[in-house]
């Protein structure tokens, strides 16, 4: 495809009548003006920066300081006359902030990747209690069907020892006993499972 230097049939062309935009008019500069802005003051910020919080967060304070400073343009038909002042005083609020929380990195709004939450359960540990259930069912079937029942009562059912003693027609010592004697028996077969 070749172009000629024949003029756009199709462009619009500005009559005499019509208004011309002011001279201090930035049209669709704005973003090449964030990206100057970004080069002037960037290094800047960042040596301020440099002297007041880890290395490695330096970058995330500067772009926090043009994030908000993006924002306030947006927000805002007047324009930033000083950006420097602007970006300045937007850098030393980040400090304060930061020192108020008592940290030295941005307040963060995101939860930390854990891999234990995101990786799904452990097969080894989930065989594992799979394993120490049913031992303590085997162990529980073994109990004589009065201590089962209490020790059942007790730890299934939430009931506290002065219900099972009523509901079972014996005294809470009794039930301290029977529950004795449950615990006893776990307790021996898990220390002879190790």
């Amino acid at each position: 495809m070749e172009f000629d230097d024949a003029p756009n049939h199709g462009a619009r062309t500005l009559a005499a009548s019509e208004p011309l935009p002011p001279e201090d008019w930035r049209g669709c500069q704005r973003g090449s003006t964030s990206d100057a802005s970004y080069a002037a003051h960037g290094p800047i910020l960042a040596r301020y920066f440099r002297r007041r919080v880890m290395a490695q967060d330096v970058g995330d304070f500067v772009q926090e300081c043009f994030r908000r400073f993006a924002q306030y343009r947006a927000s805002t038909s007047e324009p930033v006359d000083r950006p420097a002042a602007y970006l300045t005083r937007t850098a030393r609020n980040l400090v304060a902030e930061c020192a108020r929380a008592g940290t030295r990195q941005l307040p963060v709004s995101q939860m930390p990747f854990d891999d234990n939450l995101h990786a799904g359960p452990d097969p080894h540990s989930m065989l594992e209690a799979r394993e120490t259930i049913r031992q303590l069912e085997a162990v529980i079937a073994r109990l004589k069907p009065k201590t089962r029942t209490i020790f059942l009562m007790h730890r299934l059912e939430g009931l506290s020892y002065a219900e099972i003693a009523a509901a079972q027609g014996m005294s809470v010592k009794g039930v301290e006993k029977q529950m004795a004697k449950a615990l006893g028996a776990i307790r021996r077969s898990r220390q002879d499972g190790q």
